[in-house]
């Protein structure tokens, strides 16, 4: 009753944190379309998150010594990481190319699970994961995009093999006496992920002058102020925090599916709140990746059976596969 209740809470976790994620784009368009260069959008967003997050961060201060290479590789990999790379990707190859380059990441999750850690999953993760890639492909539009870069497309990778260290990261640390507690390693992360992306994106050159101004969405005039905020409010601590912790109540490859849906909500967002209407194919896709959240979600993974093939025990639920520094 109990683990039943508490995939309930996982999964409901989960989706407001793909609905939280999913508004961030809308946000940002029209900030970007206002002169904000995207990079300078993204360290706002991670920055303004960090501010917020301070009290926190003070709170599990204890962190630092405990587990810094945790807080540090969340930081890089979680915050700065796939922000960084995603959007670089997009200034060389089409966006739905390289969004689904990056969505990728559920599947890369699956196989880290299976090679990595050793331990055995589900037929059924494995097929909702097949279904989620393959809908997220419609929902895109993948065929759009003709030309490909081969740059364009590794930094895609770099951001979906980043999206694997959010969730198997966000799984480490969840029992036992060195215990992470997952809001203080999102208020470090965000945190780390500030002092890097003010190394890349260079803030001292922003345009402040557009965040006193106001933004077109769709004809209609909204204060970038307000923008700002959901995107760092929303779109940032409310999506990082319940994204972690849906993670430790369902399982990296179960949420990372589940987060699949943020394309489609971001879809939806577009269509309703910036005039992008959907196709008919988009419609189908994004059915789709909601029937292979749906399977992956209903499917708990099989515990190890026996001892890994290098003959040591297999590692618990929250533990760090063989090979990797406990940090």
């Amino acid at each position: 009753m109990h683990a039943s209740q508490g995939r309930s809470v996982g999964l409901g976790l989960a989706l407001v944190s793909a609905f939280a994620f999913g508004g961030s784009g809308v946000a940002a368009k029209p900030l970007i379309e206002a002169g904000l260069d995207p990079l300078h959008v993204v360290w706002l967003r991670v920055t303004g998150a960090a501010l917020v997050m301070l009290p926190v961060a003070w709170r599990h201060r204890s962190l630092l010594l405990r587990r810094p290479a945790l807080l540090a590789g969340f930081g890089l990999l979680a915050v700065a990481g796939v922000q960084a790379c995603y959007f670089a990707s997009i200034s060389r190859i089409p966006v739905g190319v390289a969004l689904l380059v990056e969505y990728l990441a559920p599947a890369l999750v699956l196989g880290w699970v299976r090679f990595v850690q050793r331990r055995q999953v589900s037929r059924a993760a494995a097929v909702g994961v097949v279904l989620a890639v393959g809908g997220l492909a419609c929902v895109v539009e993948v065929w759009s995009g003709i030309g490909f870069d081969a740059v364009g497309l590794l930094l895609a990778l770099g951001a979906a093999c980043c999206q694997v260290g959010y969730f198997v990261l966000s799984d480490q640390g969840g029992e036992g006496e060195g215990a992470a507690d997952p809001i203080g390693v999102i208020a470090y992360g965000l945190l780390f992920g500030s002092l890097v992306l003010t190394v890349v994106a260079r803030p001292w050159g922003m345009k402040w002058a557009v965040l006193g101004g106001s933004a077109d969405m769709n004809g209609s005039q909204v204060p970038a102020a307000l923008l700002l905020c959901w995107i760092v409010l929303i779109a940032t601590v409310l999506a990082y925090v319940t994204g972690v912790v849906s993670v430790r109540k369902l399982s990296p490859q179960v949420a990372g599916v589940v987060a699949c849906l943020e394309a489609v909500l971001a879809t939806v967002f577009a269509w309703i709140l910036l005039g992008e209407h959907l196709s008919a194919p988009q419609i189908i896709g994004g059915a789709v990746v909601l029937a292979g959240a749906f399977i992956a979600q209903s499917a708990a993974p099989k515990a190890p059976s026996g001892p890994l093939a290098t003959g040591g025990p297999a590692p618990a639920e929250g533990e760090l596969a063989p090979g990797h520094s406990a940090a």
